[in-house]
């Protein structure tokens, strides 16, 4: 399903800590400036993660210095819903979320259901290869949505 990149995304997921920092690191490595592209949560209640930190850094995504914000951060930040084309959310809360806050704007969501790697396993091998399987999939995604990135 490859088209043009919008000019402006928005990746979100429950807490801005794992999938959606993941997938606006990921974006903005692969397509550069092509589109401004920001991420949050439906809550910013806590840190990075430092799973999603480690699995990034292996395949050259910087991910240590991300700020986690919500929504209302967001906005409160001058970031308002209706300055994004699309809006792609990576969990069922923040797909709702997103929707209720761009009923009176015509924004574009897609819901790509991404696992949350932070359940399972309490080993760190299979914990790390939980959140790979979460960051190759976002990339995967993003390769179809918006085909091969730019060198």
């Amino acid at each position: 399903m490859t088209t043009k990149i919008p000019s402006s995304i928005l990746f979100c997921c429950d807490h801005n800590a794992v999938r959606s920092p993941m997938a606006e690191a990921l974006m903005k490595q692969l397509y550069g400036t092509q589109a401004y592209v920001q991420s949050a949560g439906v809550m910013s209640d806590m840190e990075i993660d430092g799973f999603a930190v480690a699995v990034c850094e292996e395949i050259g995504v910087e991910l240590s210095r991300h700020k986690a914000r919500s929504f209302q951060e967001l906005q409160e930040i001058g970031d308002h819903m209706s300055s994004y084309d699309l809006i792609i959310a990576l969990s069922p809360a923040s797909h709702h979320k997103a929707r209720n806050l761009t009923k009176v704007f015509h924004i574009d969501v897609e819901y790509w259901p991404i696992a949350d790697p932070t359940g399972g396993s309490e080993k760190r091998d299979q914990k790390l290869e939980s959140y790979r399987i979460a960051r190759d999939d976002i990339k995967r995604r993003m390769i179809e949505r918006f085909g091969e990135p730019c060198a």
